[in-house]
């Protein structure tokens, strides 16, 4: 396994929609496999494939119950077929550097996705468990969190993104 670059705002392929995974192969299996290990060395709960670079309809999702345990669920071309209830919740991203922002989402989705053998399933997930398929399903679909917020709070994280990459290039 290997630890993957986690691409950042403003990085064009975080912006471009990703492609259905029409190949079910040990190659498939083994980026799920890198994907997990990176969002768990980040740490974060959630990845999409775009955000490591590679622009195909794949993410990884912690299910981990204990401290200490690392259990993922893998969703290949998800789709949300159907959403109810309605929540604001803060959200962070691991590709959008030292910002956090209120988001409303579903509280309770129903999801079709395939497996990485490519069998079709469908499940329903509420709460915390569907905010962050929501927000990784929009990641495949060239989307961040702060899309979602005013113009005015996206307006403020940009300058302030400026200010972070100025500092980091001196």
């Amino acid at each position: 396994m290997a630890i993957l670059t986690i691409l950042t705002f403003p990085h064009p392929i975080l912006r471009r929609k990703a492609e259905q995974v029409t190949r079910f192969d040990d190659e498939l299996k083994q980026l799920a496999a890198d994907m997990a290990e990176t969002m768990y060395e980040a740490p974060g709960v959630g990845l999409a494939a775009n955000q490591i670079g590679v622009p195909r309809q794949l993410i990884v999702i912690d299910i981990s119950r204990e401290e200490g345990e690392k259990k993922y669920f893998v969703l290949v071309n998800p789709v949300i077929t159907n959403g109810e209830g309605c929540e604001v919740d803060e959200e962070g991203c691991l590709s959008v550097l030292e910002y956090t922002a209120k988001v409303k989402r579903f509280t309770k989705i129903h999801v079709t996705a395939q497996e990485l053998d490519g069998k079709t399933f469908g499940f329903d997930a509420e709460d915390r468990f569907a905010r962050i398929i929501q927000h990784e399903i929009d990641h495949l679909h060239g989307k961040l969190f702060i899309d979602r917020i005013s113009s005015l709070k996206r307006n403020l994280y940009k300058k302030k993104l400026k200010k972070i990459l100025r500092s980091e290039a001196a």
